[in-house]
């Protein structure tokens, strides 16, 4: 697994967590990192299979 895989992967996780502490803490900016979980895990599964072709 590529090391940009491996960042893109721990940015979504990072940005779950802010967003779930965000939304526990009732402000809506939690939606926006729910949407750079998103993008980071499809860069991170995307690297992940080049890496693996």
């Amino acid at each position: 697994m590529s090391r940009f895989a491996l960042f893109a992967f721990a940015l979504a996780v990072l940005a779950l967590a802010a967003a779930v502490v965000s939304v526990l803490a009732q402000f809506w900016l939690g939606l926006a990192f729910v949407l750079l979980a998103g993008v980071a895990s499809n860069v991170g599964w995307v690297q992940w299979k080049r890496s693996r072709a």
